[in-house]
C-alpha cells in the first residue's frame, strides 16, 4: 500500500476489466482502492479493485489527485483524458 496514492494509474490484471487502465480514486484500507476511468467508471460510480489485481504504475496525474483530495469538482472528460494523455506512452 505504499506505493499507491490518489491519482495513480492503474491497470486492472483480473475481472471482467482485465486490461483496463484506471485512476486510483481513493484508498479504502490496505487491501482495497477505488478506480475510475471517466466513462464506464464515472465519479458517481467507483469500481472497489483489490489492490493485488492492479499493475500499479509509476505515474501520476497530479492536477487530478490534488482536486480529488482537495474535494474540488473534477469532470468525467478531464479524467478519461488525462489517463489517455498518460497511458499512451506508458502502457503496452
Amino acid at each position: 500500500m505504499d506505493n499507491v496514492q490518489v491519482g495513480q494509474l492503474v491497470r486492472s490484471s483480473a475481472g471482467r476489466d482485465k486490461g483496463k487502465v484506471f485512476l486510483i480514486y481513493d484508498l479504502l484500507d490496505e487491501a482495497f482502492v477505488r478506480v475510475i476511468d471517466g466513462e464506464k467508471r464515472k465519479l458517481t460510480n467507483p469500481k472497489r479493485k483489490n489492490i493485488k489485481h492492479l499493475d500499479i504504475f509509476p505515474v501520476k496525474a497530479d492536477t487530478v489527485a490534488e482536486k480529488l483530495i482537495r474535494g474540488e469538482p473534477v469532470t468525467e472528460k478531464e479524467i478519461s483524458e488525462t489517463i489517455k494523455t498518460l497511458g499512451l506512452s506508458h502502457i503496452d
